[in-house]
């Protein structure tokens, strides 16, 4: 399966990137990272500079039908750049008009919101992300994974890079299942 990494050209937290990726390659899945802009991305360490990654495609050149899931990786600036992006926003709302799931873990919901796709759904972030999340329509909940079926597409979150192995073993699971079922 083809999996979206959407990430913005910074400020996206390395671990919350490479952890999941390393997961979905070793799943036998084909994670492909994108961007806003073409060339590289560039990774932090909390509120260090970490690697650069090279971008594969581009949001607005590419379609959430081209992938069989999306994962958001946190870090603070990531999904506030991200959200702010008009084709960034409709590309993670096309994933939930189609049906298929989606994994966001960290910060990473705040694009969601942006999206208007958390309405009636239960997840978790980071705690800074409660108030938002509720009065975007949400329930939020403070465990190390959740996941959510209500709506078309199935939704995998997480608070932080500590629940990164329950993560990412429930998104995969959470991918391979609704592969079966398409």
């Amino acid at each position: 399966m083809r999996i979206a990494f959407l990430v913005a050209p910074e400020g996206v937290e390395q671990v919350e990137l490479t952890e999941p990726w390393q997961a979905a390659v070793d799943a036998g899945h084909e994670p492909v990272l994108v961007s806003t802009q073409s060339g590289k991305i560039q990774a932090f360490d909390h509120l260090d500079k970490a690697d650069t990654f090279p971008v594969q495609e581009v949001v607005g050149e590419t379609t959430a039908d081209a992938f069989g899931g999306l994962v958001l990786p946190g870090g603070v600036a990531n999904p506030d750049f991200l959200r702010m992006d008009e084709a960034a926003v409709a590309f993670v709302r096309d994933f939930f008009r189609q049906g298929r799931p989606v994994a966001a873990i960290c910060h990473a919901p705040w694009i969601l919101v942006e999206a208007d796709v958390v309405r009636g759904r239960e997840l978790t972030s980071w705690p800074s992300l409660r108030t938002d999340l509720r009065n975007a329509g949400a329930t939020w909940v403070d465990e190390q994974v959740k996941v959510c079926d209500h709506g078309p597409a199935k939704l995998v979150t997480s608070r932080k890079p500590d629940d990164l192995e329950a993560f990412c073993e429930t998104y995969l699971d959470v991918f391979a299942a609704e592969a079966k079922e398409a």
